[in-house]
C-alpha cells in the first residue's frame, strides 16, 4: 500500500546490520550513506535525519510489513529479536478488531521504531 518508507537512525552500521537480518537481504546503499530494501514497487530506506538532529522514533507510529503465512511473520520476528532488536506489545499472534482477524508481530529497531509483521489470513 505505500511507495516508500524512511526511519532515522543514529548509527547507519547498526542498523544495517539489523535491517539486513531482518529481510534476509543487503541493502541498497546511496553514495550519501542511505540504504534501502525494494519489494513489490515499494521501498523501505534508513538514513541519518536530514536536518543533522538526532533520530528518535515516532510515538504511536508503527511501520507494518506484509507477509504470505503466519510461519513468515514468526521468522522475521525471530530474525528481528537475534539481530538486536526488541519484542513489543503482545507476543506474536491471532488478533480479532475491526479490522477483521490479523495475525501479527511487533518489534522495536535498535533505535526505538515500533515495526510490524502482518499476515491477513483468508476470510
Amino acid at each position: 500500500m505505500f511507495s516508500h518508507i524512511v526511519v532515522g537512525s543514529n548509527d547507519l552500521d547498526r542498523s544495517k546490520k539489523f535491517y539486513d537480518a531482518l529481510f534476509e537481504k543487503e541493502a541498497a546503499v546511496d553514495p550519501k550513506g542511505r540504504f534501502a530494501y525494494r519489494r513489490d514497487g515499494a521501498a523501505f530506506m534508513v538514513t541519518k535525519p536530514i536536518d543533522g538532529q538526532s533520530a528518535h522514533h515516532a510515538n504511536g507510529g508503527t511501520i507494518g510489513f506484509n507477509f504470505g503465512s503466519t510461519e513468515e511473520v514468526d521468522a522475521w520476528h525471530q530474525r528481528g529479536v537475534a539481530a538486536g532488536g526488541a519484542s513489543c506489545e503482545d507476543p506474536p499472534g491471532y488478533r480479532e478488531g475491526s479490522f477483521g482477524k490479523l495475525y501479527l508481530a511487533y518489534l522495536r529497531d535498535p533505535d526505538g521504531n515500533k515495526l510490524c509483521g502482518l499476515h491477513r489470513p483468508a476470510q
